[in-house]
């Protein structure tokens, strides 16, 4: 197979921690062709779809004793071609958040690739559809006590009630602009302008969990089905686990309660062409869908021994992608 990977600059990527090479690196080691490109070399000619894409070959990366083993350079690059996506046999849209005008513009862009010929992993119309904070909460059944406002004193009120609650910006990633808000400090106005923009922009508050402290649960589902898990625990002060906030991450495997949440959603991620997904769950409750680059795998890799990126890959060669082909 021919797969392109839509992805940041490549020098930019963690070989030991981005999930786009641990895709990548699977796809090579299957034997299939490795292409990359970046979102602004997507274009529209004569209704198609097309990109200046580059080949690429990586190096091997054994996990020794706990570690990933990163030669340099870590990969080479072939002579940049231009292309019409319909000649790949999958797309895989990786461009990190945030989802910019930008960004969006560039699943537009995709929209013009012809399903039939070409997988894109996630769908576009599924990546504008699903707000990695605001596509929860259609669950409410299996999400804490959440709200989404631009509005101060409804904010205020919430975190009176809640005593603790989280805020959090719906554009951001790893962590970023994430606030612990407590009842009763002198500058819970002052933090809710910042974030808000003075009111401009709505955030999402949800109520605080305090299994926060045991661990922010990342599990990876492809086709509405768990491939992997791992568990990722605050730091020092911090109360956040993100890996990119320092969070350090411990081997996990799925609850009963984690598993029925998963089945809950995969009819809907399916619905949305919504194939490779990172869910984040705290205590039981679901707190974000992450759809756009989710990652993750890397890491579990390297605690369980396994290789999700060859699951991705043989799920790519199956029967089980003929429906989302024919969309």
């Amino acid at each position: 197979m021919k797969l392109a990977f839509i992805i940041d600059p490549v020098e930019r990527l963690d070989p030991g921690h981005d999930t786009s090479v641990a895709l990548m690196e699977a796809a090579q080691n299957q034997g299939h062709e490795v292409w990359i490109a970046q979102a602004e070399d997507l274009k529209v000619l004569n209704g198609k779809a097309w990109a200046i894409l580059q080949p690429i070959a990586l190096q091997s990366m054994p996990s020794i004793d706990g570690h990933w083993q990163i030669p340099q350079p870590w990969y080479t690059l072939g002579e940049a071609v231009r292309l019409p996506l319909e000649q790949m046999d999958a797309v895989f849209m990786r461009k990190d958040p945030p989802v910019s005008t930008a960004y969006l513009y560039a699943t537009y862009l995709l929209d013009f690739v012809d399903p039939t010929k070409t997988l894109v992993v996630n769908r576009p119309q599924g990546l504008r559809a699903a707000n990695e904070k605001m596509f929860a909460l259609q669950f409410a059944d299996v999400i804490p006590e959440t709200i989404v406002t631009q509005n101060k004193q409804t904010i205020r009120e919430f975190v009176e009630a809640q005593g603790l609650a989280v805020l959090k910006p719906l554009g951001g990633k790893a962590g970023e602009g994430i606030l612990l808000m407590q009842a009763g400090d002198r500058n819970l106005n002052s933090l809710v302008e910042i974030s808000t923009f003075q009111g401009q922009l709505p955030v999402m508050v949800q109520e605080y969990l305090p299994q926060a402290q045991e661990g922010d649960k990342r599990i990876i589902l492809l086709d509405g089905e768990p491939i992997g898990a791992l568990n990722r625990i605050p730091t020092g002060n911090e109360f956040r686990g993100n890996m990119a906030t320092g969070g350090r991450v411990e081997q996990s495997s799925l609850t009963e309660r984690e598993q029925k949440i998963c089945a809950r959603l995969a009819p809907t991620l399916q619905k949305n062409g919504l194939i490779f997904v990172g869910i984040d769950v705290i205590g039981g409750y679901l707190t974000e869908i992450n759809v756009t680059s989710p990652t993750g795998i890397r890491e579990i890799d390297r605690l369980d021994g396994v290789r999700c990126g060859d699951r991705v890959m043989e799920w790519l060669t199956s029967e089980n992608t003929r429906g989302y082909r024919q969309i």
